[in-house]
């Protein structure tokens, strides 16, 4: 797993570890802490002491090539998890939502919330990706810009700073406050006199950063002037933000104990002989092929369906919504709870 600063991956490493020692099997479980460099040393490492298999979210997805490799001499079966590892030939299945999809559910919860089929506008919208060393995050921007571009089109929506590429909207390791940097110089640079309606963010940290920024600079969150904010990961605090009308309106759930299931099935029936199910084996060109993949759903979440969706299905409780804070609080000046 890449990090301990979003709370999804403490989720999924456990998820994936109690699933795989379910299944009879012996599971190591690393976290990378975002530095490529230790992730790599520490796959070198697995192979070294003779695993069979390795499920790896990449920190930096085009660095994996040499290690993989190495792995693959050793016959080590990989599955590359959530994010999409890159330049080697040495993947042998991806396990992932539709992540095209999540950028089309966050657009159209903008869409929905301005209420464009019905106001003529112009509405000011502006774009955040996430880090440029994740493929993921081509895929979450990508359905986002499509689905906005006909509005952008006509003149409904309008992007005043003009940013409408990924790697001028990118956020480096996904960081709220490198977030909360980029959003306070848009303000200063294109909002001095002009409203902004509503920000696509890709990610609830990113979400975050977004929403101290735009405290910073005099509004408030859950006022009619405040932005519509998008989110993705489901996170607890972002969460108490939906629910309590806070500053983020939306975020997008990828139920991520689905998602280790898929990828401990995917060992158990190899290790049983037969070949894993996927459902794409057409879209994610890692550069040397594309990668056989099992895709699952992503669901938009808002103030209408948080409790069913994430407290009713037992992924988040009541308490942990109540008592969340900010996980990377350090990083913000002043810390935020």
């Amino acid at each position: 797993m890449p990090t301990k600063t979003s709370e999804r991956w403490d989720i999924e490493g456990a998820a994936l570890e109690k699933q795989l020692t379910d299944f009879g099997y012996q599971a190591i479980l690393e976290y990378g802490d975002d530095d490529p460099e230790k992730q790599v040393e520490q796959i070198q490492g697995m192979v070294d002491q003779g695993v069979e298999f390795l499920i790896i979210a990449a920190i930096d997805n085009r660095s994996l090539g040499e290690v993989l490799a190495s792995a693959k001499d050793n016959g080590v079966y990989i599955i590359s998890y959530d994010r999409l590892i890159l330049d080697t030939p040495d993947v042998d299945y991806y396990a992932s939502f539709d992540n095209y999809q999540v950028g089309v559910l966050q657009a159209e919860h903008i869409l929905q919330r301005l209420n464009v089929e019905e106001e003529s506008g112009p509405f000011n919208v502006e774009l955040f990706s996430g880090a440029s060393d994740d493929s993921n995050s081509q895929y979450f921007f990508q359905g986002g810009l499509d689905t906005l571009e006909r509005y952008t089109y006509d003149g409904t929506i309008r992007i005043l700073s003009g940013q409408t590429e990924q790697g001028e909207t990118s956020t480096e390791r996904w960081s709220g406050a490198v977030a909360m940097e980029r959003m306070t110089g848009l303000m200063e640079d294109y909002y001095e006199d002009e409203r902004l309606d509503a920000v696509l963010c890709p990610y609830d940290g990113i979400s975050r950063g977004v929403i101290y920024a735009l405290e910073d600079w005099g509004l408030t969150p859950g006022s009619d002037d405040f932005p519509v904010i998008t989110g993705q990961d489901a996170e607890a605090l972002s969460i108490q933000l939906i629910r309590d009308g806070e500053g983020q309106t939306q975020t997008v759930f990828k139920d991520t104990r689905d998602l280790a299931g898929v990828a401990s099935g995917m060992v158990k029936t190899i290790v049983g002989g037969s070949e894993p199910e996927v459902n794409d084996l057409g879209t994610y060109d890692n550069g040397f092929k594309f990668v056989p993949a099992f895709l699952l759903e992503p669901v938009s979440i808002d103030e209408s369906n948080w409790q069913e969706e994430l407290v009713d299905s037992e992924y988040l409780t009541e308490e942990e919504i109540d008592d969340a804070v900010e996980p990377q609080a350090e990083e913000y000046d002043p810390p935020r709870n």
